[in-house]
């Protein structure tokens, strides 16, 4: 099949390219890039199908750094084919899914797994992302080789925190060997639990027991000091509070490798979202105060935060339609963190290369993907095309997720994918019927 993907602004950050431009695309790889002349060649189109995407962004395929697929194991809250749609449908051409699966992704046959069920389902590509410990329980290391050898670019207990010090210093050493990133989850949990919401005068009014921002602080503080120790690259999940930014911030001043994520819910949300005993407004980090969300947004703005990852974690409603203290953490992102991005930018936050940068070029970094996250001749065509300006009404009915728990239900935003390519093949489509495969 040959594409054409004709006069649209093409945003490349990695190529450092921002201008309008057509896309041939032949045998799911892309051809040529042309800046779009003032007239037209009449060179023969009648080989092409032609996407039209004059006022649109062109960019490379979207990557979520962070997602949570629960199969194998918790099919019922979703499973590989419907996370992967969920994430086409968001723009995402890559999805790398966390370890805290039903077994524990520490092994090969895990790994071996989830990625056939990934191709299988050919939607959105997956990256599986390997146990740090055995059965994610903090007590001994899981087999990096093998999890290498099978398919893993990462290495994370997320959902977990490992809270024994000496074994997270043996996990960077290891990882090193092996060329692996570590992705910590930063949570000291002997001061998070027994809490239920970001600690303060909202948590006490609520009568509901507090997670300290010391809790994240403490652990990215020692898990910096242990990166220093190891040069090991490090890639700090989900910081939700100024101190976290600030402690970053320091440490890459130190020229460390270390880099971080934040989530849409921490720069759109704050934990006055839980008054009323919202069960959709509970996860872990949990939202913070007004305080914490500007600095989130400034470090987004200045660079300390490189990567903005969904943390799609679906819940159904068994878990989610109970009381407060007894609900489980987490709410879906894939089909909402690429508009919720997009508000920044209408607020002048973000330029709209610095937040797409943070959707592609970042994430491909990180994960050491090859190929992904740029646009340029005999490259993979996965990329994404986005309507700025396509204003809708977050309906949680219409989401392709199989969990339903979005805090955002009836928000107005601004922005979303309208077309989504993996290697040559469009498998979202929310354009004219004549782009169809």
């Amino acid at each position: 099949m040959k594409w054409l993907i004709r006069g649209g602004r093409v945003i490349d950050s990695q190529n450092q390219v921002d201008d309008l431009m057509d896309i041939y695309i032949h045998q799911g790889r892309i051809m040529d890039l042309q800046p779009v002349p003032p007239k037209r060649g009449t060179k023969s189109l009648s080989d092409y199908r032609v996407i039209p995407a004059e006022g649109l962004v062109v960019c490379p395929g979207l990557i979520d750094i962070h997602t949570h697929l629960r199969e194998p194991g918790f099919e019922y809250k979703e499973t590989i084919l419907t996370g992967t749609r969920a994430a086409v449908t968001g723009g995402f051409t890559a999805v790398a899914c966390m370890a805290n699966t039903l077994p524990v992704n520490d092994n090969q046959s895990v790994t071996e797994y989830i990625l056939n069920k990934a191709k299988e389902a050919r939607l959105a590509k997956v990256f599986p992302v390997g146990a740090i410990s055995a059965g994610l329980k903090g007590e001994a290391l899981a087999e990096y080789g093998e999890l290498k050898t099978a398919g893993v670019v990462a290495l994370s207990d997320d959902g977990n925190p490992v809270m024994n010090s000496q074994l997270m210093r043996r996990a960077m050493e290891y990882a090193q060997a092996f060329d692996l990133p570590i992705i910590a989850h930063c949570e000291d949990l002997t001061l998070s639990r027994p809490g239920v919401m970001n600690e303060g005068p909202t948590s006490t009014r609520l009568g509901l027991h507090g997670i300290p921002s010391a809790a994240e602080e403490i652990m990215i503080y020692r898990d910096i000091q242990l990166c220093q120790m190891t040069q090991t690259p490090l890639h700090i999940a989900h910081i939700s509070t100024a101190g976290s930014v600030q402690l970053i911030r320091e440490a890459k001043k130190k020229g460390l490798p270390v880099s971080a994520e934040t989530a849409p819910h921490h720069f759109s949300l704050t934990e006055e979202a839980v008054i009323g005993f919202d069960t959709l407004a509970k996860m872990n980090p949990p939202l913070r105060t007004k305080n914490d969300l500007q600095a989130i947004q400034k470090g987004l703005k200045d660079g300390t935060i490189e990567v903005i990852a969904s943390d799609h974690a679906p819940q159904s409603a068994l878990e989610k339609e109970v009381e407060f203290d007894q609900a489980a953490m987490g709410i879906i992102g894939l089909e909402t963190t690429l508009p919720l991005t997009l508000n920044l930018v209408h607020r002048g936050i973000l330029t709209l290369p610095q937040a797409i940068a943070k959707l592609t070029q970042g994430p491909a970094r990180i994960l050491n993907l090859p190929g992904l996250g740029r646009l340029e001749p005999s490259g993979p065509a996965d990329l994404t095309i986005i309507d700025p300006d396509l204003e809708f009404q977050v309906d949680i009915r219409s989401f392709v997720s199989k969990s339903k728990n979005s805090p955002f239900h009836g928000w107005t935003l601004k922005g979303k994918a309208v077309l989504t390519m993996v290697e040559g093949r469009v498998v979202f489509n929310q354009m004219a019927p004549m782009v169809e495969e």
